[in-house]
């Protein structure tokens, strides 16, 4: 097993998915207590994933999680202020209630998906399946990037500020994630694929 220093990044990219996996979607492999608000405590986290993927060798350590959560390019973690507790932004299929500021979105936000999706977008919009939140991106870049990892990308732009004064609520979570209940279809617009 690779110490923490000769870490590869290939290797601290397959940890940093087992870590999410762990804060929004199983922690049960780990027998890893998540409060309400997703928060469980980091050393007790430590230990647990080290027991259950590395046979109970130090191989992450504080420093390494650290590391990790300050070099995910979709800060997709957070440390309390003493950081003795963290959770993952969002993305959970696990209850929990994370804090998110109401905010009044700007005129277009945007969502990156596959192509295999599109009929079912056309007829139903966008649903949160199974997860707590419909994701939507600030930009056409980083909804290309989200629609890359599932397929070949295409985009939609949605109408959110005519969302927001028809009533619909936007939350934006801590790394700039904008998140919605649901996109009906007339809020959608096709842009398609982009590159």
């Amino acid at each position: 097993i690779e110490r923490v220093h000769k870490m590869n990044n290939k290797k601290k990219k397959e940890l940093s998915r087992f870590i999410s996996k762990l804060l929004r979607h199983q922690p049960e492999i780990a027998n890893i207590d998540i409060s309400i608000n997703g928060w469980t405590n980091t050393l007790d986290f430590i230990k647990k994933i080290n027991k259950v993927k590395y046979d109970g060798v130090e191989v992450l350590t504080m420093n390494l999680l650290e590391e990790i959560v300050r070099e995910d390019e979709k800060c997709r973690y957070s440390f309390n202020n003493d950081k003795s507790m963290i959770r993952a932004n969002q993305g959970h299929t696990i209850k929990v209630t994370v804090e998110m500021e109401e905010v009044i979105p700007p005129k277009y936000l945007y969502h990156g998906t596959s192509d295999k999706n599109i009929e079912s977008i056309d007829r139903l919009g966008l649903l949160k399946m199974e997860r707590l939140f419909v994701h939507l991106s600030g930009d056409v870049d980083t909804a290309y990037k989200v629609g890359l990892r599932k397929g070949r990308p295409y985009i939609y732009l949605v109408e959110s500020l005519k969302m927001y004064n028809d009533g619909y609520k936007f939350f934006i979570s801590s790394n700039g994630v904008w998140q919605i209940d649901a996109v009906p279809p007339q809020y959608l617009v096709k842009i398609g694929y982009i590159k």
